[in-house]
């Protein structure tokens, strides 16, 4: 299993609310994504929240050399494949950059894991993390991306390289490229078409014409019920 599939899985078992929209008919959903859509970076943010919003997203936390530091690790954890992007094309380090503000307590560690990266790469190979190769680069996160296997010096680097790899995982996996990539669905209706007529048939067993009659057909989904006084249906 590659790098991906693996942060995919873990992400995935975490989801606890639909990213994806889902309402009784076509026209409730063409309604709800025009609210989104015309409202996109308000929708569901109070007054307080956006001016906070606002002030974070004028700071800037990281240097030049921190932000190009970044982008290097967020690719090498979540790269590019035949099927999506990189964790730097969906916006990974915006992301990271924005938490670094919105949670203060991040900063330090943060910062201070990606210091001690760099003396890693220029202790070994005489370069700062961006200028070594990307072979090199690999063999300074070997040694902190297992912990059970991490020698005792190297836990610093560990605790850092752990949060980092959340923060990676949860940017792009609720980045519109990670939702399409773990192909998630949201909060859409299941349709159930009844019992398997081959375990109808093993028990000797079928539906009635009016239980046929009236359960919901697949094309008829988003139609209203219509019901007359008796009880019966219309539609």
């Amino acid at each position: 299993m590659d790098r991906r599939e693996h942060l995919k899985l873990l992400f995935a078992g975490s989801i606890g609310t639909g990213l994806l929209l889902s309402s009784c008919t076509e026209e409730d959903r063409d309604t709800s994504r025009q609210i989104i859509t015309e409202n996109s970076e308000s929708y569901g943010r109070t007054a307080e929240e956006l001016l906070r919003d606002e002030r974070l997203q004028s700071e800037t936390f990281f240097t030049d050399h921190e932000r190009e530091t970044v982008e290097v690790l967020v690719d090498l954890i979540i790269p590019a494949d035949e099927t999506s992007g990189s964790a730097t094309e969906a916006g990974v380090p915006d992301f990271i950059e924005f938490m670094m503000k919105d949670l203060p307590s991040m900063q330090t560690p943060t910062r201070g894991g990606l210091m001690w990266v760099d003396g890693q790469c220029r202790q070994r190979f005489g370069e700062p993390f961006t200028d070594c190769s990307e072979s090199q680069q690999k063999d300074v996160l070997d040694d902190i991306a297992y912990p059970d296997e991490a020698r005792d010096d190297m836990q610093f680097g560990v605790r850092f390289f752990s949060r980092m790899r959340d923060l990676t995982a949860t940017g792009f996996f609720t980045s519109q490229m990670g939702v399409e990539d773990l192909d998630y669905k949201g909060n859409r209706a299941n349709i159930w078409d009844g019992v398997p007529q081959q375990v109808l048939d093993k028990h000797e067993l079928s539906y009635n014409q009016k239980t046929l009659d009236e359960c919901l057909q697949a094309d008829e989904i988003n139609k209203i019920a219509e019901w007359d006084e008796a009880g019966n249906l219309l539609r």
